[in-house]
């Protein structure tokens, strides 16, 4: 089996938000109970800027990030999608469709199944980060074209 999801993913749902939710409440924190102020009206926005942050960072993890599986390997003719504690496998001829954003970070590898899995109808995991990031992925592009000949079934 080889695996072809990225090892940062941990890194970007689990330690990216919490260094960003940590470092706006201690900067909130100190701006207004340590930083020595005239009145309240100063720590305004050292509360709202930080707060305004805090809600478009919700925003755009849930759209980027906290969708993301923790594990894809592939095995022969399927994929192994680990998540959660829950895994599943995933023939490649069960999937309709293979969306690659390479422009987006981190870069997302979007699998549309023909039938919804433990995971929905759809799996999104992060692909491998390279250095160029304009170019293409070869793990991915491989996955791709393997996924391709399956569904034609020259397998």
């Amino acid at each position: 089996m080889r695996r072809i999801s990225s090892s940062m993913t941990f890194f970007y749902k689990r330690v990216f938000p919490l260094l960003w939710f940590g470092f706006l409440l201690i900067f909130m924190f100190v701006s207004v109970f340590l930083a020595p102020h005239a009145d309240f009206s100063t720590t305004l926005p050292f509360v709202f800027v930080p707060a305004a942050m805090m809600i478009f960072g919700i925003y755009l993890m849930k759209k980027l990030v906290f969708d993301l599986v923790d594990e894809v390997w592939e095995d022969n003719e399927a994929l192994l999608v680990k998540n959660a504690g829950q895994q599943q496998t995933i023939a490649f001829t069960d999937i309709k469709n293979v969306s690659y954003a390479s422009m987006t970070s981190p870069p997302r590898v979007t699998l549309s199944l023909r039938q919804p899995s433990v995971f929905g109808d759809q799996i999104v995991f992060c692909a491998p980060v390279r250095l160029l990031p304009l170019a293409s992925s070869p793990v991915i592009d491989d996955l791709i074209n393997r996924i391709d000949r399956a569904r034609q079934g020259h397998g």
